[in-house]
């Protein structure tokens, strides 16, 4: 995991409604997302998440589908995008995104009961798309296999934890004084 390391404690620090958020190629598609990393990444995720089973990669719009696309072309697993567009589909399913930052709708489509899904993200910060994503799914009847996120934002509890799920991640990384620190860098199993 060096490219991504290095990347994170390259990323800049922008402050956002008095959230810091650090801007890098796999969260927010700048700077450019060179292939060795996303593929170090996807690599990555392939031998931690748990695979047996799965019927269906989900994730949210956007910038989790980067990730998430790899996934499946690797893993030859279908992927489902939960978009913040209705579509008004027979059995489209609402959840409400709240994040540290903003609060919107979104749509989950093409999600069954008794489907086995992966939950794939870019970062896991405040939970809340997670958290409302993870309930959404619960509703369906889906059985949630595994959450993986590819970078944790470590400064405590998230909603994520207290809907009673563990995401598993690549990195975690808290931003201290304008700078990404890594706390750990193999992430949470």
């Amino acid at each position: 995991m060096d490219r991504l390391k290095e990347s994170l404690l390259e990323a800049p620090i922008i402050e956002k409604e008095g959230y810091h958020y650090f801007v890098h190629p796999i969260s927010d598609g700048v700077p450019m997302l060179r292939p060795e990393l996303l593929r170090e990444i996807v690599i990555k995720i392939i031998r931690k998440a748990e695979l047996e089973d799965v019927d269906k990669i989900v994730t949210p719009a956007a910038m989790g589908i980067h990730i998430s696309t790899a996934v499946s072309l690797m893993t030859d697993i279908p992927l489902v995008v939960v978009r913040k567009r209705q579509y008004g589909l027979d059995g489209e399913v609402s959840l409400s995104q709240v994040t540290g930052y903003s609060e919107s709708e979104m749509y989950v489509n093409d999600v069954y009961e008794g489907d086995s899904v992966l939950v794939l993200d870019d970062v896991l910060s405040t939970g809340g798309t997670l958290a409302g994503l993870t309930g959404a799914l619960e509703d369906i009847g889906a059985d949630i296999r595994d959450i993986v996120c590819v970078i944790k934002k470590a400064d405590g509890t998230n909603k994520l934890d207290e809907a009673g799920y563990d995401a598993k991640t690549l990195i975690n990384v808290e931003v201290v004084d304008g700078e990404v620190v890594i706390v750990d860098e193999h992430g949470d199993d």
